[in-house]
């Protein structure tokens, strides 16, 4: 887990290096074309400030400075907001996924180890096992085996039970991936109103419809509502690979429950 943090956080420092690398690049590249133009001694002409701006568009933008741009134009406050969203939902997204991974265990391996372990050193021996194997499988095979000597009726009462409770720990957290999914797009789409609210007010206090009027207020609105679209898709990613993770160590849980069931009758036939 440790070694995890690690490498993502050294991840995200070359990624800010990088991106701040390519920022002072940018910037210094048109301060040398200044120099190199004011060298010539041909007559100096008049340039028009839209060929200016044209040609510092044509050199272009590095994406940390394009997207902090676009954040800005569409409004602080909304962006701002959808951000947060945004990190909220990653940060219990890949909570649950290392979680749900981590949860994940060889289960035939398992069943391999306690029925060595219920040969050579009985109901003790397998516990142990169970209690040095990480996961939920290994946990609701304790919790049978600590009550194997009640019967099997009264053990496989006590895995169904005990299986509820760790699908339960599985699902924690997805109802707040599945908030901010909702959220995201419910903020973009409240900036799109207050941004053509904002439009249709310049239109009433000019008094004419101008392009230039209601363009401001358009932005705002598109922009918005991209940024809470693109938080919902990339957080949905993650929603749906829990489900399925859950899905799948769900099933191996009830297989491998009827397996351990079928381990303590044979050993019970055996004593």
């Amino acid at each position: 887990m440790k070694k995890l943090f690690a490498l993502i956080a050294v991840i995200g420092v070359l990624f800010f290096t990088a991106s701040n690398n390519v920022v002072a690049q940018d910037k210094a590249a048109p301060a040398t074309t200044e120099v190199k133009a004011a060298t010539p001694a041909a007559p100096a002409a008049v340039v028009d400030k839209e060929e200016k701006a044209a040609a510092q568009a044509e050199t272009g933008q590095s994406f940390h400075s394009a997207l902090k741009q676009k954040f800005i134009e569409g409004g602080p406050g909304f962006m701002a907001s959808i951000l947060i969203c945004m990190i909220l939902g990653l940060a219990i997204a890949i909570e649950r996924v290392i979680y749900l991974n981590l949860a994940t265990t060889n289960n035939k391996k398992l069943l391999e180890k306690i029925e060595e372990a219920l040969k050579t050193g009985g109901v003790e021996a397998a516990k142990e096992v169970c209690r040095n194997t990480r996961g939920p499988v290994a946990s609701i095979f304790y919790q049978g085996l600590d009550r194997s000597h009640e019967g099997l009726d009264v053990v496989e009462k006590t895995v169904v039970a005990y299986g509820g409770v760790q699908s339960s720990l599985l699902e924690k957290g997805l109802i707040w991936i599945a908030l901010f999914i909702a959220l995201g797009p419910m903020l973009g789409f409240l900036g799109t109103v207050i941004g053509m609210v904002q439009a249709f007010d310049a239109i009433e206090v000019a008094g004419d419809i101008s392009p230039s009027l209601v363009a401001g207020g358009i932005k705002v609105a598109l922009i918005t509502t991209i940024g809470g679209l693109i938080v919902a898709m990339i957080l949905q990613v993650f929603y749906n690979y829990s489900v399925s993770k859950i899905e799948s160590i769900v099933n191996s849980m009830e297989d491998a429950s009827i397996s351990l069931i079928d381990l303590l009758v044979k050993y019970n036939t055996k004593k």
